[in-house]
């Protein structure tokens, strides 16, 4: 190994995959509108996340549409028992409205 220079790919670089819980950035802020429902739920509940559980639901499914994080099943999620309607496919009006204050 020579400092100040990279490591040489032929001496055995290889490439993992991320952990499972890692996911890429929302660069271009497609799920940003349903992000900052779920952020302000957590505000007014004194992040308590049970009443805002919906939220998070259509948060992670606009994530899962836009392949952003794998497709996973509810239950891995801890989020089988929520119920009511996922994520619609505008990420721009997220299930519940933001209310103003």
């Amino acid at each position: 190994m020579s400092f100040g220079r990279p490591p040489s790919i032929s001496s055995g670089f290889s490439v993992n995959p991320p952990d499972r819980g890692s996911f890429p950035l929302d660069h271009y802020g497609e799920c940003k509108d349903f992000m900052s429902v779920y952020l302000n739920c957590l505000r007014k509940n004194s992040n308590n996340s049970t009443p805002c559980r919906h939220l998070n639901k259509d948060y992670l499914e606009c994530r899962m549409t836009r392949g952003l994080m794998d497709r996973d099943e509810w239950r891995n999620l801890g989020l089988g028992s929520v119920g009511g309607p996922a994520a619609t496919d505008n990420p721009s009006k997220p299930s519940s409205p933001p209310s103003s204050p």
